[in-house]
């Protein structure tokens, strides 16, 4: 696989010299297509015990799935390469504690529409749904935690009182190096690349930041992170952590970046009980 990213970045850089704009588009479509992510039929049955329901953000399908109980709501948003159901383990627990559960699919994942993810269109897909069914706690894992730290669901959800992120990626500008380095990108390629992203989404990247973001958030907040997550590294948990007033940080050593482990479920617990 990684023989295969360096061939592709070298045939993209060397495209780059021709065309700094091409270089450009395929650059950032491999960024923003995600090859995996849609549901299988295990995940589909699981997901088959839910309420289901499609909101729209700009003519866009946002599938929802709901689980009813009597307790307070909880939204949950899953990460990149992923869907609705990655939560079945957190799922079930939650559901036994009568805990009224929404789960969403993200831009291109899931049963969710849209060809391409950018955390900005996932970010209105979760303030959509925080407007339709108001919760009182959000987990966010991965992107999934960044896109909900800008969806500015404390600005029309007075009911929110608990962030939970789990692996959260803090400076986009690091996400965005990283990919660069794993491509091989050369800095002719890279600087059209994000100057495409400037273009087309009319944001600096250097400011796209959620640790930024989080510092007017006047929620109380949870931060699980793997001292050893080879995705998104740990420091980005300290620096959300830092910013992130009404926060503490809880650090996990051999999970990984998944998280999808009953220890993580018991931290959850206690947060939410708590």
């Amino acid at each position: 696989m990684i023989i295969i990213q360096k061939f592709i970045g070298l045939f993209i850089n060397l495209i780059s010299l021709v065309s700094r704009q091409l270089a450009a588009r395929l650059g950032l479509f491999l960024f923003t297509k995600p090859f995996k992510g849609r549901i299988n039929e295990k995940q589909s049955d699981f997901l088959g015990t839910s309420f289901r329901e499609e909101l729209k953000v700009n003519d866009i399908s946002v599938m929802t799935y709901r689980w009813l109980g009597q307790g307070k709501t909880v939204l949950l948003a899953h990460g990149w390469e992923s869907n609705a159901a990655r939560w079945q383990y957190l799922i079930e627990p939650l559901k036994k504690l009568q805990y009224n559960i929404v789960a969403l699919d993200a831009p291109a994942h899931g049963r969710s529409g849209s060809k391409r993810f950018n955390a900005l269109l996932y970010a209105q897909f979760i303030q959509q749904v925080a407007k339709k069914f108001n919760p009182d706690i959000i987990i966010g894992h991965s992107v999934g935690g960044m896109a909900t730290a800008f969806s500015d669901v404390n600005h029309d959800n007075s009911k929110l009182k608990k962030l939970i992120l789990i692996g959260a990626p803090s400076e986009f500008t690091d996400v965005l190096n990283r990919y660069f380095k794993m491509m091989g990108y050369t800095k002719r390629t890279q600087n059209a690349i994000v100057d495409l992203i400037k273009k087309r989404f009319k944001i600096d990247s250097i400011s796209f930041s959620t640790a930024k973001q989080l510092a007017q958030l006047n929620v109380e907040g949870l931060i699980i992170h793997d001292e050893k997550d080879a995705i998104i590294p740990y420091s980005d948990a300290v620096l959300i952590n830092q910013s992130f007033k009404n926060s503490r940080l809880i650090t996990t050593s051999g999970m990984g970046h998944s998280m999808a482990h009953e220890s993580i479920s018991h931290h959850i617990y206690e947060f939410l009980e708590g």
